[in-house]
C-alpha cells in the first residue's frame, strides 16, 4: 500500500536535496511557452506543501491534493503564514472533485508514478474536468528504466534523531517498484520503529501519450532534460482541449 503515516514527519528532512525552485521555474517557463494566463493552480499529489508554497509565493492562487492526512497536516503547518493561504483538499488523484476549474494543474515527484496504469485514466479524465480549456497539465515521471536499475538497492538515510532503512525490489510482473522502508525515530534513550511500504509503476512515455490524447488532452511533449534529468526524471507538458 502507498501510504505516508509515520514518514510524513521526517519527509522534508530525507528530501532536502530536491530542487523545488527549479521545478516552479520548470512550470513557469511553460506558462510562457504556452502564452495563456496562469494564475490559479492545482498542485495534485502535494505531499508537504514545499512545492505548493513555492507557488504561493511566486504569486499562484493554490489548491493543493493529497490523499494522506498527514503529508497535509505538514503542509498545512508550512503553508499558514501564506497569504493568500493555499486551499489543501483531502483527495487522492483517482477522487479528485474541485468545485470549479483552475488554469493549470502540476504533479511533482513520482506522483504519477505512484498510480496503477487501471487508475491512470480515471485520473487523466479528472483532470480534464477541472483544467479549463486550453489549460496545461504539467507532471514528471521517473523512466521506467531508471526504476528497474533500483532492484536490488538499499539505502541508509540518517540524523541525529532519525535512521531511515529502504530496500528496493522490482516486480517484473506487476512492471512496479515496491520498496519497504523502517524508520527508527530516537525517543530519550530509545528508538521507536515503523515501517512503510510504497510502489511505484513504470509507466512507458508513448503509452502516456495515448492515454492523455484519450482522455482529452493534446500537444503531448516529453522532456527528459527538465530538474533532475540525469536521475531518470521525465517531464510531461499536455494542452487541455
Amino acid at each position: 500500500m502507498n501510504c505516508y503515516g509515520p514518514l510524513a514527519a521526517w519527509y522534508d528532512t530525507l528530501t532536502g536535496d530536491v530542487p523545488y525552485g527549479s521545478f516552479a521555474d520548470y512550470y513557469e517557463a511553460e506558462f510562457v511557452r504556452d502564452g495563456g494566463e496562469f494564475r490559479l493552480l492545482l498542485d495534485l499529489c502535494c505531499g508537504t506543501g514545499t512545492l505548493t508554497a513555492e507557488l504561493c509565493r511566486r504569486g499562484y492562487e493554490m489548491i493543493a491534493a493529497d490523499r494522506s492526512e498527514e503529508m497535509l497536516m505538514e503542509a498545512r503547518e508550512k503553508c499558514a503564514a501564506l497569504s493568500p493561504a493555499p486551499l489543501f483538499v483531502c483527495q487522492s488523484a483517482q477522487e479528485l472533485d474541485l468545485y470549479g476549474t483552475v488554469d493549470a494543474a502540476v504533479c511533482s515527484l513520482d506522483g504519477i508514478n505512484y498510480l496503477p496504469w487501471e487508475d491512470l485514466g480515471e485520473v487523466f479524465r479528472r483532470l480534464r474536468l477541472f483544467i479549463r480549456p486550453g489549460g496545461l497539465l504539467i507532471f514528471d515521471i521517473k523512466s521506467p528504466e531508471s526504476l528497474r536499475e533500483l532492484d536490488g538497492s538499499v539505502f541508509v538515510d540518517e540524523d541525529e534523531d532519525l535512521l531511515c532503512l529502504w530496500r528496493a525490489d522490482y516486480d517484473r510482473d506487476g512492471d512496479c517498484l515496491v520498496y519497504g522502508m523502517d524508520l527508527f525515530e530516537r525517543e530519550g534513550e530509545l528508538w521507536r520503529r515503523s515501517g512503510e511500504e510504497h510502489v511505484e509503476y513504470a509507466h512507458e512515455p508513448e503509452a502516456l501519450r495515448r492515454e492523455l490524447v484519450k482522455n482529452g488532452f493534446e500537444n503531448v511533449r516529453f522532456d527528459k532534460f527538465g530538474p533532475q534529468g540525469e536521475l531518470g526524471r521525465i517531464f510531461v507538458t499536455a494542452k487541455r482541449s
